[in-house]
């Protein structure tokens, strides 16, 4: 259920299929309005930089936290190899990026995950990247929004992966005890062990349409299950009907209902410590 697609790109580079609905639109349009498919409205993943870009002001973004290397503590199977193999297929060290920016003009302290690494999976660099955000929205006295995408716990990394629940779930106390709104973005994929600490204890939880969002995968959930569910089960729509999200958000309203939210939230803070 996890192995949902992007959008695939035709042989000719300028255009792509939506994976939804099937229909190919031009590349130039598709990037412009976001990833987002302008027949059905399908929401494709972004990469963690493609996210900056569409909701942060430009030019403000500043990387952090870029000393952290993961380990292969416990020697597991082919686990340097796969890594290494996502570092050269991303650019990236890790499934999570943190760091600063603004929006519109107000300090924010950001980390977002990124599902073309290794499944978005969280291991002690993600853990540590999204408590460092948090405690640095602490630090800043400015609101801290983390972007979710992520099929769980990294496996390889055992104990020391389930770790980061506890790690991060401190984190987002130490921004309750400090006065320092949190808000959560569930992107599709919010699944397992990020669902189940740092993601669904947020002071406000948002959502893109149609995101899976879960603990168990659908296979593992039916399995397990007594009773049928609805067609639209694990989704945004329906987690949100259950009282578990404060509201769904199509992507090009994104940016403005975060601004809106900060500055209602935030507007206790020194939400001017960074200007300037």
């Amino acid at each position: 259920m996890l192995a949902r697609k992007s959008a695939s790109q035709t042989p000719h580079s300028h255009f792509v299929q939506c994976v939804n609905c099937k229909k190919t639109l031009f590349l130039a349009d598709f990037e412009s309005n976001l990833r987002v498919c302008t027949y059905c409205s399908h929401h494709h993943r972004m990469t963690w930089r493609q996210r900056v870009e569409a909701t942060f002001d430009e030019g403000t973004w500043v990387e952090m936290d870029t000393e952290l290397q993961s380990l292969d503590p416990l020697g597991f199977p082919e686990y340097a190899e796969k890594h290494a193999a996502a570092v050269k297929k991303t650019g990236q060290q890790d499934s999570v990026v943190s760091g600063t920016a603004k929006l519109f003009d107000m300090p924010v302290s950001i980390a977002v995950a990124d599902f073309h690494f290794m499944g978005g999976s969280m291991g002690s660099v993600a853990g540590e990247k999204i408590a460092r955000a948090l405690e640095r929205g602490v630090e800043m006295q400015a609101p801290a929004i983390v972007f979710c995408a992520s099929g769980g716990a990294r496996m390889q990394e055992g104990l020391l992966s389930l770790m980061q629940m506890a790690k991060t779930t401190a984190a987002v106390d130490k921004c309750r005890q400090n006065g320092v709104p949190y808000i959560a973005v569930f992107t599709d994929p919010t699944m397992a062990g990020v669902l189940a600490s740092y993601a669904s204890i947020a002071d406000v939880i948002l959502a893109e349409p149609k995101s899976l969002v879960g603990f168990a995968g659908a296979r593992v959930s039916k399995q397990a299950g007594v009773s049928k569910v609805p067609d639209d089960f694990q989704t945004a729509e329906f987690v949100f009907r259950s009282g578990m999200l404060d509201r769904i958000v199509e992507r090009r309203d994104m940016r403005g209902i975060l601004g809106q939210l900060c500055r209602m939230l935030g507007g206790h803070l020194k939400l001017g410590a960074l200007n300037g």
